[in-house]
């Protein structure tokens, strides 16, 4: 029974460990004043008729910390990565010189700088809710192990282990949240 109780708890570790995962990767995007080429992930380019990611038809690199440059690997895909970016709506302005795109990115003013962090803190809770329901479902799995004859003692410190795990991946959570709105409230 022990060993089911450890595969239940790696699993329960790994879900929480893809939750911290993709909130890192969601806050990457959440630009905080500074121009970075993950601002611009998962923006579909039309490729001659196919959705393409734009990474896959463009070079995007950041010349200086409020430029985004976009060198499309097809003059031809100058306009369609143009006409991508104005309809993710990240309100960026691109511009294009007949070679390569331009987007500058302007400084973050009050208003938008509280829009982000409301931003932040909707990914965190995501993320939080997503932690909470590993833990639900691992406490389930102990229920059901209980019945099959575990005993209430290994599933009472089984269950005691989750809420460690769960409450060490919230902090984990907090502290990427407050590290990203420390970097937004930054002037």
């Amino acid at each position: 029974m022990t060993e089911e109780i450890e595969i239940l708890m790696e699993d329960a570790k790994e879900k929480m460990e893809k939750s911290i995962t993709h909130l890192e990767h969601e806050l990457i995007k959440i630009r905080a004043g500074k121009a970075s080429p993950a601002m611009l992930e998962g923006i579909m380019v039309d490729y001659y008729g196919s959705m393409t990611p734009l990474q896959q038809v463009a070079n995007v690199n950041t010349p200086d910390p409020r430029t985004l440059a976009i060198q499309p690997w097809e003059k031809a895909m100058i306009e369609p990565i143009e006409k991508a970016i104005m309809a993710a709506n990240l309100g960026l302005n691109p511009e294009n010189n007949g070679e390569i795109v331009r987007i500058n990115v302007p400084a973050l003013n009050e208003e938008r700088r509280k829009d982000l962090v409301r931003q932040v803190k909707k990914c965190a809770e995501d993320a939080r809710v997503s932690v909470r329901n590993a833990r639900r479902d691992c406490n389930e799995e102990l229920k059901k192990l209980k019945k099959e004859g575990l005993s209430e003692d290994l599933e009472k410190d089984a269950e005691a282990d989750v809420q460690k795990m769960t409450d060490q991946y919230s902090k984990v959570v907090d502290q990427h949240v407050e590290k990203k709105e420390a970097d937004i409230l930054t002037i």
